[in-house]
C-alpha cells in the first residue's frame, strides 16, 4: 500500500526589519487572501507599549483580526516558548474559519519556534549564575553569549541584559546552539521577506522616530513609568530607554533622538542578519506596496 502524503496547513510568514513596511503589507496581503494575522513581535504582546513600538491602531487593521497584541502586562516576562505555544493555538483557530494565517513580526526567535520547528530542551533557572552575570556589562555579556550562538548574541535588543542573560544560561545547558535543535516543521510556510536599500531604510526609520515624538512618545513613556515602574521590559525596550535618559536629564531631547534613530537603525541590522540565514525567505518577491 502507498502511504499518502498528509498536506500541511498553509501559513504565509511576512519578515524584515523594523520600519520596513511589514505591518501595512500584511494588512494588504490579508484583505486580498482572507487572512488573518499574527504578530511575532516580542514587545508587541504588552498593554501600554503603543507609539514606542509602532503597534498598529484599530483603524489601521482595517477590520482584520490580529493576535498575540496586547496579551499580557509588562510586569509579565514573557517568553518566546510561550509565545509559540499560544500562537499555535491561534494559528489553528484561524485555519478552522478556513482562513489563511499569516504571521507578521520581526522578532527572529519567535519565528523559529513557532513555524522552523525548533525544540531546544527546558532549562531550569540557574539562579546563581544569573546573579553573577548581573554585575557584567551588556558588552561583556554579549561576548560571553557569542562564543555560544553569536546568531542569538546578534538578536538580542541593545542593553537588554535580562535577555541576555537568559541566553547566556540557556547555552551553558544546551549541548549545541538553539539553531540546531530542529525539527520537521509542521507548516508549509510562503516566507516573504520585506526590504529596502539601506539609505531608504534609515531613512523610514529616522522619520518614523520623529513621528513617533510627535504622537506623543514622550507623553506614553512618562505614563507607563508613573503606571508600571521602572520595569525592566521597559527600560531595555528601545523607543523607551531612550527617552527615560531624557526625562532623567541625561540626554536632551535631540540627543534622545538620535539615540533613538541610531539603536532602530542597529537593530535593523541585527534583524536582517538573522533573516538572511533563513534560505527559504523571498525577498520582495511582491511588487512593494509598501507605504511611506
Amino acid at each position: 500500500m502507498i502511504k499518502m502524503k498528509t498536506l500541511k496547513p498553509k501559513v504565509v510568514a511576512i519578515v524584515g526589519p523594523t520600519a520596513s513596511g511589514k505591518t501595512s503589507y500584511a494588512i494588504d496581503y490579508a484583505e486580498k487572501n482572507n487572512g488573518e494575522i499574527i504578530s511575532a513581535d516580542s514587545r508587541l504582546v504588552y498593554k501600554g507599549f503603543d507609539i514606542g513600538t509602532a503597534k498598529p491602531t484599530i483603524a489601521e487593521r482595517k477590520g482584520i483580526n490580529h493576535y498575540m497584541i496586547d496579551i499580557v502586562e509588562p510586569e509579565y516576562d514573557y517568553s518566546a516558548g510561550l509565545y509559540a505555544k499560544e500562537a499555535e493555538m491561534k494559528i489553528s483557530e484561524i485555519i478552522s474559519k478556513n482562513k489563511l494565517p499569516i504571521v507578521v513580526g520581526g522578532t527572529g526567535l519567535y519565528f523559529r519556534l513557532l513555524l522552523e520547528n525548533y525544540d531546544p530542551p527546558k532549562v531550569e533557572p540557574d539562579y546563581e549564575l544569573r546573579e553573577e552575570l548581573s554585575k557584567l556589562s551588556y558588552k561583556e555579556l554579549y561576548e560571553i553569549l557569542s562564543k555560544y550562538d553569536k546568531t542569538r548574541a546578534d538578536e538580542i535588543e541593545i542593553n537588554d541584559k535580562k535577555k541576555i542573560i537568559r541566553a547566556i544560561e540557556l547555552s551553558k545547558h544546551l549541548e549545541k546552539p538553539l539553531s540546531e535543535y530542529r525539527k520537521e516543521p509542521n507548516y508549509d510556510v510562503e516566507w516573504i521577506g520585506l526590504n529596502y536599500p539601506r539609505e531608504l531604510l534609515y531613512d523610514r526609520i529616522n522619520k518614523r522616530v520623529d513621528l513617533m515624538i510627535k504622537d506623543g512618545l514622550i507623553e506614553e513613556t512618562e505614563f507607563l513609568l508613573k503606571k508600571h515602574g521602572r520595569i525592566k521590559n521597559l527600560i531595555y525596550t528601545i523607543g523607551y530607554q531612550e527617552i527615560i535618559a531624557y526625562l532623567d536629564n541625561k540626554l536632551s531631547l535631540e540627543e534622545a533622538k538620535e539615540k533613538l534613530k541610531q539603536n532602530s537603525r542597529n537593530y535593523a541590522k541585527r534583524q536582517l542578519t538573522w533573516f538572511r540565514k533563513n534560505p527559504a525567505i523571498k525577498w520582495n518577491c511582491e511588487p512593494i506596496r509598501l507605504k511611506k
